[in-house]
């Protein structure tokens, strides 16, 4: 692996020499971003499709690539196509059913702690998701990568390709939205 490269140098060495290696480095370094994106914006209930998004983005990069008039970084073009493919795939599969793994069915129905702890907690939990899906699509990114993921407010500025302050703000305005559409679903203490 080529790690002491820039991803411009990479970018440049791929187009003008049809360097494999270059681009399997671009791979190596963004793969795992590119998939926790798209799981962000897909949610957790859909693991399979945002693996499926994250080799759609890589393929469009590979055929993209040569005529990336890097104008942009490298890591915000590819996060942005990243954005706009989660993006597509989830209007397709909004009303389909999420995948849920045996482990969870057998974590749900094995509780470990008080049953009725344990049923208001997954009551609450739903009544966010359900919550959730009226936010815009940014906020509802902006919040998996704060909270799920633990990504910083840094970091998700990259992601999604605007100043911090503004990520600051999204994460502000989502989180009072969330607290009042909690609120008219009895939950006060949200």
């Amino acid at each position: 692996m080529d790690t002491d490269s820039t991803d411009e140098e990479l970018v440049v060495r791929y187009c003008q020499q049809k360097d494999a290696r270059a681009f399997q480095e671009l791979v190596h370094r963004y793969r795992e971003r590119v998939f926790q994106l798209a799981v962000s914006i897909l949610g957790p209930n859909f693991i399979g499709e945002a693996e499926e998004v994250a080799q759609e983005v890589f393929l469009r990069v590979h055929y993209s690539l040569p005529t990336f008039r890097r104008e942009a970084k490298f890591s915000s073009w590819i996060y942005r196509i990243t954005f706009n493919q989660a993006l597509n795939v989830k209007a397709r599969v909004r009303y389909r059913a999420p995948h849920v793994s045996y482990q969870t069915l057998t974590e749900v129905s094995a509780p470990d702690g008080d049953p009725l702890e344990t049923v208001q907690d997954l009551g609450r939990d739903q009544v966010l998701s359900e919550c959730m899906v009226h936010l815009p699509e940014v906020y509802q990114s902006a919040l998996r990568l704060h909270y799920w993921m633990d990504y910083s407010t840094a970091e998700i500025a990259t992601f999604l390709g605007v100043p911090q302050n503004t990520v600051k703000s999204y994460l502000h305005r989502a989180r009072h939205t969330l607290r009042a559409l909690l609120e008219k679903k009895g939950y006060e203490d949200a």
